[in-house]
């Protein structure tokens, strides 16, 4: 009986853990924000290296979980100062004006085994449209410091610059943006506290 009871408690003790609801903090050294467009007959890649933000799971019914995402227009990097500096100007991002674009998320809908389509809020330069990621969980575990529990992410989308007042050079780039996002994200996993020592016995 007392098996069984043991048995029981762990079961139960494995279903709330399970069903545990939990933010993750995204790690900005381990994810960035990068794009893709056409540059006259090649394409043109680039990244952000700063993206922040959280993401609240619930692995008992992921269709619950919410993101919300900054990123920081200032850590674009081409390997190119003057197109750098030019694509911080009001041509493109305008960065001093808009210091970052920002994600806020609706709805999570399962598309297949650990993929959703999440649809959000995402806001470049003052202006927000509806946009829908497709993300792909890569899977929960320890982290490497004691304590530490990560979730890893990829999500991938197809805008149109001009949406979001980027016009410049027609001509020159491809009006459509494909966005791909890899993303770390980590809590700090609260230790039970220890034992108080048994008093002594006078």
């Amino acid at each position: 009986m007392k098996r069984l009871l043991a048995l029981f408690a762990t079961l139960s003790l494995l279903v709330a853990t399970r069903a545990e609801v939990v933010t993750y903090k995204i790690d900005p050294v381990h994810s960035s924000t990068g794009f893709s467009v056409r540059h006259l007959f090649s394409k043109f890649t680039s990244s952000f290296t700063k993206t922040t933000g959280t993401i609240t799971v619930d692995q008992a019914n992921m269709e619950n979980n919410t993101v919300e995402a900054t990123v920081e227009i200032a850590s674009l990097g081409t390997a190119n100062a003057d197109r750098d500096k030019h694509l911080q100007s009001p041509d493109f991002f305008d960065g001093a004006k808009f210091p970052t674009a920002t994600f806020k998320s609706k709805s999570w809908k399962k598309a297949g085994s650990g993929t959703f389509d999440v649809t959000g809020g995402l806001t470049i330069k003052g202006i927000t449209k509806e946009v829908v990621l497709k993300v792909t969980s890569l899977g929960f575990g320890a982290g490497m410091r004691p304590g530490t529990m990560l979730s890893g992410w990829e999500a991938t989308t197809v805008l149109n610059r001009n949406d979001f007042g980027v016009s410049y050079g027609p001509k020159i780039l491809g009006e459509d943006v494909t966005v791909n996002i890899a993303i770390e994200a980590g809590y700090k996993k609260e230790q039970p506290a220890p034992a108080a020592a048994p008093a002594k016995q006078g």
